[in-house]
């Protein structure tokens, strides 16, 4: 089997970049005065907010009050195609706005800010990417939805966390060999419960990566009636811990179902929200981030993520920008893979 160790000597370093700072907080009568004119201005530009569960509770209730939804990146995808909107405003990172753009050509897709990216998008520059397939031209190139636009037009197949191991035991039982990108952690996961032969690049997310099972061990001794619950993106080391994998809806999904009263929660803590909406009677413990010896970038917060305030996002309303832009030969390449992930999910 290929290992990861491999994938790493064949790639180059991981670029560095800063991480932001979070934004300040602002008043309960600002935000009230935010809100108003965000609701204003929606109705005004026929426009629906489109937010991803790690944004604030804030933008989430706002974006389910005025028609748009709170959703993981594959409902996200769909909804902007499916509403009548005529702008979308995309509360997440860049990716998902380049997702929206592809798959809605003809509405305008903007966002509360440029800066809200993310780790694993940028650790996968499509020069480098490009060339690390180029390499390897008899495998099947599949990409994680937390990529760029271009990286997506160079791969065969785009997949989501909550579609990922379903769609690569779907090309494994074909005989297909597999590149995998970016994430080494989530790539890990998909191919121990595939046994697929994959190649996979060598990113990861701020956020997940710093989970510790150290840590999440002492927390499970103070509270052994806890179940864990843990997105794939995590180190294998707590992923073994976890009592359910899984996206952030299928996590959602869990902490509704699961009969446990108490969860250790190894994800990023905007889905607290919807997860004390759909369980309101338990209790959701954040997993730790510092093991022995950890630093923490992110403490569970994605700083990205963070930059999508109500602040900005009336004032990308009032502008209707900043506007995500895809070229159309890099969108018309990247629907491929979206497409084919789309109608597997939907067959």
């Amino acid at each position: 089997m290929i290992t990861q160790q491999i994938a790493t000597k064949l790639q180059h370093k991981p670029p560095v970049f800063t991480v932001p700072t979070l934004p300040p907080q602002i008043s309960a009568e600002q935000k009230k005065t935010l809100i108003d004119q965000i609701h204003i201005l929606l109705k005004q530009k026929n426009a629906k907010i489109i937010a991803h569960y790690y944004t604030d509770s804030d933008i989430q209730d706002l974006a389910e009050a005025t028609g748009g939804i709170v959703a993981d990146s594959l409902v996200m995808a769909e909804f902007g195609q499916k509403c009548d909107a005529d702008i979308l405003i995309v509360a997440g990172v860049k990716f998902m706005a380049e997702t929206a753009k592809i798959l809605s050509p003809n509405k305008k897709v903007i966002v509360p800010t440029l800066d809200a990216t993310c780790s694993l998008d940028l650790g996968c520059p499509i020069e480098e990417f490009s060339a690390f397939c180029d390499a390897h031209p008899d495998r099947t190139v599949v990409v994680y939805a937390n990529t760029s636009a271009a990286v997506k037009a160079r791969a065969d197949w785009v997949v989501t966390s909550s579609c990922a191991i379903d769609i690569v035991r779907h090309l494994d039982e074909q005989g297909e060999k597999l590149i995998w990108a970016p994430d080494r952690f989530l790539g890990d996961y998909i191919q121990k419960a595939t046994d697929a032969d994959m190649l996979s690049w060598y990113g990861s997310c701020i956020v997940h990566d710093e989970f510790k099972a150290e840590g999440i061990q002492q927390l499970k001794a103070l509270y052994p009636d806890a179940a864990v619950l843990v997105h794939p993106e995590s180190p294998a080391s707590v992923i073994a811990l976890a009592d359910s994998v899984g996206s952030t809806s299928q996590l959602i999904r869990a902490a509704e179902q699961l009969k446990n009263e108490i969860f250790i929660v190894a994800t990023e803590v905007g889905i607290f929200h919807k997860m004390r909406e759909a369980a309101p009677n338990k209790q959701f413990i954040q997993a730790p981030t510092r093991g022995a010896g950890a630093t923490c970038q992110s403490c569970a917060r994605c700083p990205w993520m963070k930059q999508n305030t109500l602040l900005n996002l009336l004032k990308c309303l009032e502008e209707e920008g900043p506007e995500i832009i895809v070229q159309e030969d890099v969108r018309i390449k990247a629907m491929i893979p979206l497409e084919r992930m789309l109608n597997f999910t939907r067959a």
